[in-house]
């Protein structure tokens, strides 16, 4: 997973308890078949404080936003299909 430098820079200012769900959801992302969940439910296994839905409803392979803890942080990420090493870059990380 890669970061742009401010999406890093945020995460870096997050508090303890921040930074720690951020790492759960970043695993969550990266050990899936596929980051952007596509499809009815497909979220579903994911854990109760992590939602994943598309940032813009009508550019469903567009940039994906992973909702933290109810809405006290988020995640914004694109997700680049490769044969060999599949890439999720952040592009906005946020904690209240």
């Amino acid at each position: 997973m890669d970061w742009t430098a401010e999406a890093r820079q945020d995460f870096d200012a997050m508090p303890a308890d921040g930074r720690q769900l951020v790492l759960a959801a970043r695993a969550e992302l990266i050990t899936a078949p596929d980051p952007y969940y596509r499809g009815i439910d497909a979220d579903a296994c994911l854990p109760h404080w992590i939602t994943v839905r598309p940032l813009t409803s009508t550019k469903p392979g567009g940039p994906h936003i992973a909702d933290l803890a109810g809405g006290r942080g988020w995640l914004i990420y694109t997700f680049i299909r490769r044969h060999a090493v599949p890439q999720i870059t952040v592009i906005e990380a946020f904690w209240t």
